[in-house]
């Protein structure tokens, strides 16, 4: 008879493996994982740190929580990033989730612009589990960014972004040959395998970043594979509905279910090379400006009174992509809201702010701007008047929440 331990000898070396690897390249342990606790996560596994799981079905709709927050682009600023979640009481010191029951929504654009992208990835997916702990979820969305690093449109890729993915490469090429050396484990896939060894017009001192980039982003790739594929592209959430650029009458009609599992296909390598039909062009989900581009007079208002409308229960429409460099502001009456607020130091090193959304649907902006600590915005502007949003209480007064305003700033493009 087979000892037990013998047999499982295998899987746990790779899950050793991979646990090393994950550290190495992270600099976080993950926590276990738990295959029944949320579809938009990449802890859907049977072992705490599998970086290849098989793709699961994802959940578009989710019902009102409690308490909602919902963060905009982080285009690789690991700091920053953390900034948002503290902000909103999210995670403590030590980064461990503190946020309860909270829902959180996070708009996409975490590649290009800095050099802590994976290092984002892990902190969002280490959160992820530990939310689901507390009877909390969080939800990320893959924006414009993560779609053309899978592409091979490496533009916005810094040198520290490139030289993250080298060191990426190496540790996982090096995890892949420990488990070779191990028999019971099936011989593993050479993520490099048809990547040419030099890259035409790439300086020789990015070459190893650059395929390693290619080789992790890539359709099918250990990255897209095991993070982006877990993503949303568009979410429900009560009354809310989330994007990265923006959602019109034709993605309704498409269907949002199957833009996300179309989308979350291509990703795990099932649709070919190609991104699929509703992320390509300026019109795209992931990026369109149609409901944040420059000022209040540019915004369809009567567009997105439409597209809600097709949406049960949809009231308002979330979403990043355009930078509002005087903060998180809303149009339309508050039914079209841009939370992107620049906050990357490879953008415009804006101050953070997170949106919040009580139970009773009421906005407030939590921010990190001096001006606005300890008080709340004194005005309404002319497109707030019949919003939904509440003074803080006098119970409230020492956060930092402010009134959602009117826009009436120049946006700046992301």
């Amino acid at each position: 008879m087979e000892d037990p331990v013998c047999k499982t000898m295998p899987e746990l070396v790779a899950s050793f493996v991979d646990t090393f690897v994950d550290f190495s390249v992270g600099g976080i342990f993950l926590p276990p994982s738990n295959p029944n606790l949320t579809p938009n996560s990449a802890s859907q596994v049977s072992f705490p740190t599998d970086p290849s799981p098989a793709p699961q079905p994802l959940q578009t709709r989710y019902p009102a929580p409690d308490r909602l927050i919902a963060i905009g682009d982080l285009h690789g600023d690991l700091e920053k990033s953390k900034q948002a979640f503290r902000l909103a009481g999210l995670i403590d010191g030590s980064d461990r989730w503190t946020g309860g029951s909270a829902a959180v929504v996070q708009v996409g654009d975490v590649f290009d612009r800095g050099g802590e992208e994976l290092k984002i990835l892990y902190f969002l997916e280490k959160l992820k589990r530990e939310a689901v702990r507390s009877g909390g979820y969080l939800i990320t969305i893959n924006g414009n960014h993560e779609i053309r690093n899978v592409e091979g449109n490496f533009g916005y890729a810094t040198k520290a972004g490139l030289e993250e993915f080298r060191a990426w490469g190496f540790w996982f090429l090096a995890g892949n040959q420990i488990k070779d050396l191990c028999r019971g484990l099936e011989k593993q896939k050479d993520p490099f395998q048809g990547i040419p060894s030099v890259i035409p017009g790439v300086k020789e001192e990015y070459q190893h970043g650059f395929r390693a980039r290619i080789a992790a982003l890539r359709p099918d790739g250990p990255i897209a594979r095991r993070f982006l594929s877990k993503n949303l592209t568009v979410a429900v959430v009560g009354d809310s509905v989330f994007v990265h650029g923006g959602v019109l009458a034709d993605h309704v009609n498409y269907g949002l279910e199957r833009i996300n599992e179309e989308v979350s296909n291509w990703l795990n390598g099932l649709m070919g090379k190609s991104d699929p039909a509703h992320c390509k062009g300026r019109n795209a989900v992931i990026r369109s400006r149609k409901f944040s581009d420059d000022s209040k007079t540019s915004c369809d208002c009567s567009a997105l009174e439409h597209v809600l409308a097709t949406i049960p229960g949809a009231k308002r429409m979330i979403m990043g992509h355009t930078i509002q460099k005087f903060g998180i502001n809303g149009v339309c009456d508050n039914r079209a809201i841009r939370i992107d607020v620049g906050m990357s130091k490879g953008c415009t090193n804006g101050l953070p702010e997170v949106l919040e959304i009580n139970g009773n649907s009421e906005l407030q902006v939590l921010t990190s701007n001096p001006l606005y600590q300890n008080k709340s915005k004194s005005y309404l502007g002319a497109d707030r008047k019949q919003g939904s949003n509440t003074y803080l209480g006098a119970d409230r007064k020492q956060e930092p929440g402010v009134l959602l305003p009117e826009h009436k700033e120049v946006a700046v493009e992301a």
